[in-house]
């Protein structure tokens, strides 16, 4: 009988190793597909939003329909929201990827947990403790210290970033509320099911063909983000979140490499402070809120 690899993290001694690889294998991942989103500088953003969905679709669409998984769903309301906020957040994403430095940007993204608690007061009815609030402004801190060290961050790049950054909070919010509703495979391709007839009309009224060479990092962009969103869901099956979810942000450290090696970008020690700091904040918020999760 062949065994998943969720299977494999429960058998597991030790299931929280096995969850963090998981974990830093769908962040690698990530991170390929910002360098092909980056590399792409030529090819208009709704260009590339929509061959990044079109390829998730369709291999989402091929499992659902083999596993006879519901495609619309039961909450729908919240799964318009969940595709529609990741849609703007991910357009938005790829702006500030072309605009800034790579590592710069995909930091500032980081800030989407901080989004996230903050619409849970009024979406979950959740309230942040003295302790998060403090956390936020040292992540604050840290993207003003970036923004006051790096002249490449503009301030409409800067403020594209942190909206990006909210619409994923809030994206993230709507995927609790649809968690007990409706199957994981179900909330994933609503983002997509959304985002290729979108960005598909878009394309019709403004249209960059693909070189030859386009074409393959186009294909390798979808797959790599089917392969990412595929590993961080067995990673999180691992049961041991607590121990798991701060390996997320070792994308920032991905994203330093492939912006030095692939397009010469240097940080100064003052960015990389802030970096720090928007990265700590961040992690030692998500796991206040797991600990309190689990104390419930």
């Amino acid at each position: 009988m062949h065994e998943t690899p969720e299977g494999r993290i429960r058998r597991n001694a030790d299931p929280a190793s096995a969850g963090i690889w998981y974990m830093v294998g769908s962040v690698a991942c990530f991170a390929v597909v910002n360098a092909c989103a980056k590399t792409l500088g030529h090819i208009p953003v709704h260009e590339l939003v929509f061959f990044r969905s079109l390829v998730v679709l369709a291999v989402s669409a091929a499992i659902m329909h083999r596993k006879r998984i519901s495609f619309f769903g039961n909450n729908r309301s919240w799964l318009l929201v969940r595709g529609l906020t990741g849609l703007v957040a991910l357009f938005l994403f790829f702006e500030t990827i072309r605009h800034m430095p790579l590592a710069s940007a995909s930091t500032i993204q980081y800030l989407s947990p901080v989004f996230t608690v903050l619409a849970a007061i009024s979406i979950n009815k959740q309230k942040p403790r003295n302790i998060q609030w403090l956390l936020f402004l040292v992540s604050l801190a840290g993207v003003a210290i970036m923004k006051g060290f790096d002249t490449r961050i503009s301030t409409p790049c800067l403020i594209t970033g942190v909206v990006s950054a909210a619409l994923a909070g809030l994206a993230y919010n709507a995927v609790i509320r649809c968690k007990d509703t409706d199957h994981p495979m179900t909330i994933v391709v609503y983002f997509p099911m959304i985002a290729v007839p979108v960005m598909g009309t878009w394309c019709l009224f403004d249209w960059v063909t693909p070189a030859p060479g386009d074409w393959w990092i186009l294909i390798t962009m979808g797959l790599f983000t089917v392969m990412a969103q595929y590993l961080v869901t067995v990673a999180l099956h691992s049961d041991v979140a607590s121990k798991i979810t701060p390996w997320n942000y070792t994308g920032a450290i991905f994203a330093l490499l492939l912006g030095y090696f692939i397009f010469n970008e240097t940080v100064n020690l003052m960015t990389v402070l802030g970096m720090a700091l928007v990265v700590s904040g961040v992690v030692l918020n998500a796991r206040i809120k797991i600990r309190d999760t689990a104390a419930t």
